[in-house]
C-alpha cells in the first residue's frame, strides 16, 4: 500500500474542529496526551505497524486548499475567524505520534503536543487503523458496492417510514473510506427524491462538503476531561459549559452530558445553561433511563421538554433507532447519530473496537491525568489513582476501596 488513506484535512469529524476552535481561543498552550486503547480482542503484526508509520508521515502533506478555506468561512460560521485563518496555515506534526507493537501484539499509540496542534489526529488516525486491519490483517471479507447500496437504502428506507431524523456519524470506524462514501452517496440521493428529509448530514466535512450536506457534531468527551484539569473536576460540567457559550454564543447547542455521569452533569445543568443549549447528547448508560432523568429536569425547571432535544448516538442500530423514537413521541424531541452500524456492519467480520481519547493534561508544571466515568461499565478512561479520585468527588466511593 502506498497511496494516502487520508486525502483530505477535512477527511475528518466536525466536533473535532470545533473544540480545537475551543483549545486555540481559550487554552493555545495547554499540552496534552492521548492514548489508543484497543476495547476488542483484534491484534495487530509488524506489517501493520509498518503501513501504519507511513500513513502517519503522510498526514505531514495535509492542507487546506483554497476552495476548503471558501467553503469553511462561507458555511462553518459559527467559527471564529482567527480559527479559520490558524487552519489555513495548519499541518500535522508526525513527531507528536509515538506507535510501537506490544508483546501481545496489541498496538500502543501515544500523541503529545499542544492541544490546538493535536486535537484533530484522533478521527484519522482511527479511520487508518480501521481501514489498514482490514486490508492487512483480516482480509476474510468483501467489498461488494451494489450490496452496500442496496443495504443502505434498506436502512434508510426504514429510518424515513419511522420518520427518525438522523446524521451519519461513522468515520472513526468505518471499513475504509470507499464503503462511508458509498453509504452518504445513497443517503444523499434518497433524500433528494423523498418527500420527508430524514437524512440531516454527516459528520464527516469533506463528504459534508461533497455531497451538500449540513456537517454535524459539536464536542466530544475531552472538553469536559480537560476542564476537569484545568478549571475543577467537581464542577467540569459548569466549566464546560461556560466555555463553550463564551466561543460559540449559543451555536452548536448539543451538550455531552455523560464524562462523569449525567447524574453530576444535572447538578451543573442550570436554568440558564438548560434554555441556552438546545439539548443533550445520550452516548452511555441505558438510553430509557437517561431520557427521563433529562425530562424531568427539564420539567423541574419549567421547561418544555418537546422544546428539546435529545441525539442518541451510542452503539444504534436501525431497530433501536425507531424503538428509541416510538418512545420518545410526546415526551421530547430526538434525531439520531449512527455510526459503526452504517461504516462498518454487514461484512463477515467485526469492526474494531477502539478509542483514542484524552490521557493527560500538563498543568501548573506537572502531568494531571484525565478521567472519564461515563455511565457504562467498561467506558472508564484513565489511570486508575486518577479514577479513584474522579469516583470518590462524583459518587462518594471510598478512596481507600477498589
Amino acid at each position: 500500500m502506498t497511496e494516502p488513506i487520508i486525502k483530505s484535512i477535512l477527511d475528518n469529524d466536525l466536533y473535532k474542529f470545533t473544540m480545537m476552535n475551543f483549545a486555540l481561543e481559550l487554552f493555545p498552550e495547554a499540552i496534552v496526551t492521548y492514548k489508543f486503547k484497543n476495547r476488542g480482542t483484534q491484534r495487530f503484526n509488524q506489517e501493520f505497524i509498518k503501513e501504519l508509520q507511513k500513513q502517519i508521515n503522510y498526514l505531514a502533506n495535509l492542507k487546506l486548499t483554497d476552495k476548503e478555506y471558501l467553503y469553511l468561512k462561507e458555511n462553518l460560521t459559527y467559527l471564529t475567524p482567527g480559527h479559520i485563518e490558524y487552519l489555513k496555515n495548519f499541518r500535522y506534526n508526525p513527531s507528536n505520534i509515538s506507535i510501537k507493537l506490544t508483546e501481545d501484539n496489541n498496538l500502543e499509540l501515544e500523541i503529545k503536543g499542544k492541544w490546538v496542534e493535536t486535537i484533530l489526529f484522533e478521527v484519522p488516525l482511527m479511520a487508518i487503523i480501521s481501514e489498514l486491519y482490514f486490508k492487512i490483517i483480516d482480509t476474510d471479507w468483501e467489498y461488494d458496492e451494489m450490496e452496500v447500496k442496496i443495504k443502505a437504502s434498506e436502512k434508510m428506507r426504514k429510518l424515513s417510514e419511522d420518520n427518525c431524523l438522523f446524521a451519519e456519524f461513522g468515520t472513526r470506524r468505518r471499513r475504509s473510506f470507499e464503503v462511508q462514501e458509498t453509504v452518504v452517496g445513497v443517503f444523499s440521493r434518497f433524500n433528494e427524491n423523498a418527500l420527508k428529509k430524514n437524512f440531516v448530514g454527516s459528520s464527516n466535512i469533506f463528504l459534508a462538503k461533497k455531497y451538500g450536506l449540513k456537517p454535524i457534531g459539536t464536542m466530544g468527551h475531552e472538553i469536559c476531561m480537560c476542564m476537569g484539569v484545568i478549571e475543577g473536576l467537581r464542577n467540569s460540567n459548569y466549566y464546560s459549559l461556560m466555555n463553550w457559550k463564551r466561543i460559540f454564543n449559543g451555536n452548536l447547542g448539543i451538550f455531552l452530558p455523560d464524562t462523569y455521569g449525567v447524574n453530576a452533569f444535572l447538578n451543573n445543568f442550570t436554568l440558564e445553561m438548560a434554555k441556552l443549549y438546545d439539548g443533550v447528547r445520550w452516548d452511555s448508560g441505558k438510553w430509557e433511563e437517561f431520557a427521563n432523568k433529562i425530562i424531568n429536569h427539564y420539567k423541574k425547571l419549567n421547561i418544555n421538554p418537546m422544546s428539546k432535544v435529545i441525539v442518541f448516538s451510542d452503539n444504534l442500530n436501525i431497530e433501536k433507532a425507531v424503538e428509541i423514537k416510538k418512545w420518545c413521541e410526546g415526551k421530547i424531541k430526538c434525531s439520531f447519530g449512527i455510526g459503526t452500524h452504517l461504516t462498518n456492519q454487514g461484512f463477515d467480520t467485526p469492526a474494531l473496537n477502539m478509542v483514542i481519547k484524552l490521557n493527560s493534561v500538563f498543568h501548573n508544571g506537572m502531568e494531571v491525568f484525565t478521567t472519564k466515568l461515563s455511565d457504562s461499565p467498561g467506558k472508564e478512561q484513565g489511570d486508575e489513582e486518577a479514577l479513584r479520585v474522579a469516583r470518590y468527588v462524583f459518587f462518594n466511593h471510598p478512596l481507600d476501596k477498589d
